[in-house]
């Protein structure tokens, strides 16, 4: 056999070396695909977050601005109590029964009991729930006295918000101290 003649036979791929390259380029990029396709099914929909988001800072915000006074804004005494004892209607956690709803009078309005989580249903604007609305979120508020920097723990209450969405929740949590007891409006 000549030179010229091997060195025709040597030009190009056989079949084998040609069915290798296609079945090593395909499990190649059938992996690059399915680790694209999990990450873009366990991330998590950054709409769904933010609206989560808002609904938790808004309801933490709302409750921190509420008023933490010793007696109900109706009672006589509310301007001049010091102390639960000097109110014919002391506040406690609960909404009252003339109350108005959302926002509430005072930060214990928001739950039923210190302690125990209460749920509000809401719409991504943050508006009370109604059927037909495309998302609804539970907003769950948790609140417990709690003893902050030599207060004892009837002045100062820490708040929690939960907010789950898609598998994941936001978590808040925020302090309320009692330094205006007896700002009735």
């Amino acid at each position: 056999m000549s030179i010229s003649q091997r060195r025709q036979r040597e030009r190009g791929v056989t079949l084998i070396e040609l069915v290798l390259f296609i079945v090593i380029v395909g499990l190649a990029s059938a992996a690059i695909l399915g680790v694209m396709s999990m990450t873009t099914r366990n991330s998590a929909d950054p709409q769904l977050r933010k609206q989560a988001l808002a609904i938790a800072e808004g309801m933490l915000e709302e409750i921190q601005l509420a008023r933490f006074t010793y007696c109900d804004p109706q009672d006589p005494a509310a301007e001049t109590a010091t102390s639960p004892a000097g109110c014919g209607v002391p506040e406690g956690p609960g909404e009252e029964a003339n109350g108005a709803g959302r926002p509430f009078d005072n930060v214990n309005d928001y739950v039923n009991a210190y302690g125990a989580a209460t749920d509000y249903e809401t719409d991504a604007q943050g508006a009370v729930w109604a059927a037909g609305s495309p998302q609804k979120y539970v907003a769950s508020v948790t609140i417990t006295p709690v003893a902050l920097n030599g207060l004892p723990a009837t002045e100062g209450l820490h708040i929690r918000v939960v907010v789950p969405y898609a598998d994941q929740q936001i978590v808040l949590d925020g302090y309320r101290v009692r330094y205006a007891p007896n700002s009735i409006p």
